[in-house]
């Protein structure tokens, strides 16, 4: 295998409107890990594209190995030919086969038609051996956790192409111990001689896994940098073009009068098969984070308050009274609920900008009282303004916004509405941190207008800037409540894994106490 296994140099590409890549260079090597970093909208998913063939390009050459003819990929499937594969972050495997169909589809051993099963079930084995992967390969996929389907995923991936993987925000949705088995999976195969390209927003990542960085802002190459060569503040620099000091400016105070009737006011709220009787009260000018492992109930939370899961029990008031449980009834009460996947339950891909920011007020209004066009532009570009999204119009389909973006036009859509409570599931999972510090800032400063917020996060850090009081869940069950200081990061943690007693801020970070942590 070549040193050099891909010299992409001068790509350019242009959409309608908008300069993706200007004149960028792009060099990986066999035997490391690169990590493609930048903001949302910064150009990382276009190179990508443009290197496997997803997307033409219009000026500019790629390289393979010491080849001196440039090539050009006119598909994903003739990437793969030259030993180019990527895993998305969103597994686009079949759930219903076997871990070994998943491995072999479009390309079972076989003679005429039939397709040999035992040969495909040895092979199959033989895949996950090799990437320290040990499971039933003749169960269907849908058994197992994303963490396997995303190995499954890479183990296809080797197995068609073994010069160059790209790994797409692979750890988005896996948990910690799931995040170590796949790093731990990416050097093995980094050490086999493999070029690994990987893009994420997490920057601890970075530096835990990666030998390079390379750096894209607005569609131009800002450098690449040897790991030890470039601290997590000179990063975040290289990535917005500025010092970056947002994160620490954020924190939220709020100014809660609790005599008041509360906003929100849950009480043994529960949903049969899912989340288990809780009590939750939110008030005006008030940001309540939920905080848990993946799978703990903090999305479930959510859905029961808002009406997208049926209660089976308890009671549900806003502002003092009463509401029926669909969504519906929700949005009309003043609720808005912006969910976790902006893929499957958000973005309305074939849509334009305008028209999935109006979708939410034009729902509540009725299919009687039609927004006019004119009204429309109006509101559209009025918050595509306010949350500075990245567009090239207010027509440009959805799909063709970064992740950031997209993310910004789903707040758009429900802030659209006015509501008085808002509910934000994971709202910066997948962006880039600038984004995610204007998201976080737009939190704190619609409470500081009297809204009242439900945040859920999976970052600690993102909760304790944006928060006055977090909610604990594990398990299905609310197990308990923090705010003051009794809410550092220590706290939660323990209380995450098992331990219910809060301790206080000046003991909580002591060594002894979170020395399990550390």
């Amino acid at each position: 295998m070549p040193d050099t296994l891909i010299q992409m140099r001068g790509i350019t590409k242009n959409f309608p409107g908008v300069l993706a890549l200007n004149n960028v260079d792009f060099t990986l090597h066999a035997g490391e890990i690169q990590a493609l970093m930048g903001e949302n909208g910064a150009g990382k998913s276009t190179l990508v594209k443009v290197l496997t063939g997803a997307e033409a390009f219009e000026t500019g050459e790629i390289l393979l190995g010491d080849s001196p003819t440039p090539i050009i990929n006119h598909s994903p499937q003739e990437a793969q030919a030259r030993g180019i594969s990527t895993v998305y972050q969103e597994v686009n495997l079949c759930p219903n086969l076997t871990v070994a169909e998943n491995l072999f589809v479009g390309r079972h051993p076989g003679r005429a038609g039939l397709i040999n099963r035992r040969e495909m079930n040895r092979r199959a084995r033989q895949i996950m051996e090799s990437i320290s992967v040990d499971i039933d390969v003749e169960r269907p996929l849908e058994g197992y956790s994303i963490a396997v389907q995303q190995m499954v995923a890479i183990g296809r991936a080797v197995d068609i192409s073994a010069n160059v993987l790209i790994l797409d925000e692979p750890t988005s949705s896996l948990n910690e111990h799931e995040v170590v088995t796949l790093f731990n999976l990416m050097r093995k195969l980094r050490d086999d001689g493999l070029g690994i390209i990987f893009i994420t927003h997490f920057l601890d990542q970075v530096y835990e896994v990666c030998d390079k960085i390379t750096v894209l802002r607005n569609g131009a190459l800002v450098g690449e940098y040897a790991i030890e060569n470039l601290s997590r503040k000179d990063l975040v620099s290289a990535m917005l073009g500025r010092a970056f000091d947002d994160l620490a400016a954020i924190h939220h105070e709020a100014n809660v009068d609790v005599e008041s009737a509360p906003v929100v006011d849950a009480e043994q709220l529960s949903v049969r098969g899912g989340v288990r009787p809780f009590d939750l009260e939110v008030f005006k000018g008030e940001v309540v984070g939920l905080a848990g492992l993946l799978g703990s109930g903090r999305t479930e939370v959510a859905r029961a308050i808002y009406g997208a899961d049926s209660p089976s029990g308890g009671s549900l008031t806003v502002e003092g009274k009463r509401i029926g449980h669909s969504p519906i009834d929700s949005m009309r009460a003043g609720m808005a609920f912006c969910p976790e996947s902006r893929k499957d339950e958000g973005c309305v891909q074939d849509l334009s900008v305008r028209e999935n920011i109006i979708l939410a007020e034009q729902t509540k209004r009725g299919a009687f009282r039609l927004m006019s066009r004119t009204e429309q532009e109006k509101i559209a570009r009025e918050y595509v303004d306010l949350l500075e999204i990245k567009t090239a119009s207010l027509e440009t389909p959805i799909s063709q916004l970064s992740g950031g973006n997209q993310q910004k036009v789903i707040v758009a859509r429900w802030l659209a509405t006015n509501p008085d409570f808002l509910i934000l599931d994971e709202p910066t999972r997948g962006i880039d941190v600038g984004t995610k510090a204007e998201i976080q800032k737009l939190c704190v400063d619609l409470a500081d207008d009297g809204m009242a917020v439900l945040f859920i996060s999976s970052e600690i850090d993102e909760m304790l800037r944006t928060c006055d009081r977090v909610g604990i869940m594990r398990d299905l069950h609310k197990v308990g409540e923090v705010s003051g200081d009794e809410m550092t990061s220590s706290n939660i943690m323990s209380m995450i894994a098992g331990s219910e007693q809060p301790v206080a801020a000046e003991t909580a970070e002591s060594p002894e106490t979170v020395g399990w942590a550390q």
